[in-house]
């Protein structure tokens, strides 16, 4: 549940427009569903016409014109309480319960008897969105002015909604969205992003191509028509996260991270220390431009706090001297557009079958991890969705179920603080299994490579998933569910053989049960881990050309950008 709270000081206008049709027609089947006694009691069941809003209106101001008393940043306080998707639509009844308990908690109420209460309404007009397709919400306002003429301040009222709404979800049994609970960070985009670059990018294309032709002067319809030719399904930070992972996952240290991040035709850009030109403290990247518009940079921080500058370093590890003077000379080199530093040729992969098996050994560990291990839990999700990353880079020719999934796992790496403990389990694992994947299309068999090592990495992903169930964290165990039902299926659609099951069958072992476990942590028995990668990718032959596998081609190169000096891409 989503608390979003404003001010103000027109109760009478507020009511108004929650009353009403909204800025786009938005609202529909306007109605009172709580209130305090009086405004509940007259308006429950009453339809909200002109007079009736009115009368509302002036019922929840009247108590500050008697008291005459204002407030500095408002005597309105107004609050919209929004559920996920996943919980559906509820009741009135349901409403009605959770806005009594959330105005109590809150301190709006008579606080046992102690103190006057305010006046207040909870109002629902359909779900959120111009479509009407978005989520089951209510507005809850407040008249801060009690009846009595006092005034009701909640110290704090943010973080007081957020704690509040984590007890209403555990109360009412809805999935807890709350940030606190888990301590993660999923960074949001930016509404308006695609559309914003697309623009630069068709102005851009126009003034290179046709010079004599002014953007300003094209009619509106076709500056819509150039801008939707360059739209792109994903978002713009899509692709960059996705190509920082991978070569975060694949890079031993700081400095062959710079150079792979340029191998693949990404801008990146140092932050120093204020006052300084040789201390990096972050970095920012941008996709370069193609028809020479102005870049769009993205803090690391700013597409999610796993690729954040220190939190790359603590996976890398303490640099020596001569590691930290290349690293200096390579942001030195990017800062200032000059070639690498430090060329190095690209590193030998291991064998896929040898990375499949030390995955496999990572697996059985991982039975032993506490689900309470934050820090290990979120290296392993912070690894393997570097893993995919690398792989989506290797195989698809655009973003697809490879990329969505690395992003959909990687929620459960993002965590605010940083990690506080080493992990229990080798970062080189991943590492390896990265550097294979990124070398598929050199691979002998890549069809093969890929069905050996992704047999192991979904079982990975399974062990991540029920690893956030146990320990609570509904929203990243329902997340890595969906991506283990939804793009790894699809993935393993890819990679068929005789007596493969539906997907229906895969969905009755990962929804959410019981398990009989030896761990007592809620995991699955390596018999149940076993049993369900065999629904979703059963035993094949591993003769050469027993597997069709996944239809992918190598990535094609893109106008402007040079090949990967890591890998030779």
């Amino acid at each position: 549940m989503i608390p979003n709270i404003t001010r103000g000081d027109n109760i009478q206008g507020l009511v108004r427009y929650l009353a009403g049709k909204g800025r786009h027609n938005e609202h529909s089947d306007q109605h009172v569903v709580a209130g305090d006694d009086w405004s509940e009691l007259r308006f429950a069941d009453t339809d909200l016409d002109r007079s009736a809003v009115n009368e509302l209106g002036r019922y929840l101001d009247q108590g500050s014109h008697v008291a005459s008393e204002k407030m500095r940043v408002g005597n309105v306080w107004h609050c919209s309480l929004s559920i996920g998707k996943q919980d559906g639509v509820l009741s009135d009844g349901e409403w009605r319960s959770i806005a009594h308990e959330f105005v109590e908690r809150m301190g709006f109420g008579d606080e046992d008897g102690t103190k006057a209460p305010c006046r207040w309404v909870a109002i629902r007009h359909g779900l959120s969105g111009e479509k009407g397709d978005g989520n089951d919400h209510i507005h809850i306002a407040v008249n801060q002015i009690r009846t009595d003429g006092t005034k009701a301040w909640v110290w704090h009222d943010y973080e007081k909604a957020q704690r509040v709404c984590r007890q209403l979800e555990r109360d009412h049994g809805l999935e807890e969205l709350g940030n606190d609970k888990t301590r993660c960070a999923t960074r949001g985009w930016q509404r308006g992003e695609r559309e914003a670059q697309a623009r630069h990018r068709a102005r851009a294309k126009l003034e290179s191509e046709s010079p004599e032709i002014s953007w300003g002067s094209l009619p509106v319809q076709e500056r819509r028509r150039l801008i939707a030719e360059q739209m792109r399904a994903d978002q713009p930070r899509h692709d960059l996260a996705n190509r920082i992972r991978a070569a975060a996952e694949t890079s031993r240290d700081e400095a062959s991270f710079i150079r792979r991040l340029r191998g693949q035709g990404v801008l990146i850009r140092p932050r120093f220390a204020e006052g300084t030109h040789d201390v990096v403290t972050g970095y920012s990247v941008a996709e370069k431009p193609l028809y020479g518009e102005t870049p769009a940079w993205y803090g690391g921080g700013t597409l999610a706090r796993d690729l954040r500058l220190p939190r790359l370093r603590e996976v890398w590890g303490d640099a020596t001297l001569q590691a930290s003077q290349e690293a200096t000379d390579e942001w030195l080199a990017a800062f200032k557009g000059r070639r690498v530093a430090h060329p190095q040729a690209g590193e030998a992969p291991p064998t896929p079958q040898r990375v499949a098996d030390d995955i496999a050994r990572m697996n059985r560990a991982l039975s032993s991890i506490d689900p309470n291990d934050r820090d290990t839990w979120s290296q392993v999700a912070r690894s393997t969705a570097g893993a995919f990353a690398s792989w989506s880079r290797a195989v698809e020719p655009t973003p697809g179920p490879i990329a969505e999934a690395a992003r959909q796992i990687s929620r459960s790496a993002q965590t605010y603080r940083p990690p506080r403990q080493r992990s229990h389990v080798p970062k080189t694992v991943m590492m390896h299994a990265a550097l294979a994947l990124s070398t598929l299309q050199s691979n002998g068999n890549p069809v093969m490579a890929q069905a050996i090592m992704y047999r192991q990495l979904f079982s990975t992903v399974l062990a991540i998933q029920q690893a956030m169930r146990a320990r609570g964290d509904a929203y990243h165990a329902r997340v890595t569910k969906d991506a283990l039902l939804g793009e790894l299926s699809v993935i393993a659609n890819g990679l068929p053989s005789p007596g493969q099951t539906s997907q229906t069958q895969a969905r009755q072992q990962v929804e959410p049960h019981a398990p009989s476990t030896g761990t007592g942590k809620g995991m699955l028995s390596e018999e149940q881990l076993q049993d369900l990668v065999r629904i979703t990718h059963p035993e094949t032959s591993m003769a050469a050309g027993a597997l069709t596998g996944i239809r992918t081609s190598p990535r094609p190169p893109q106008p402007g950008i040079g090949r990967d000096q890591s890998h030779g891409r």
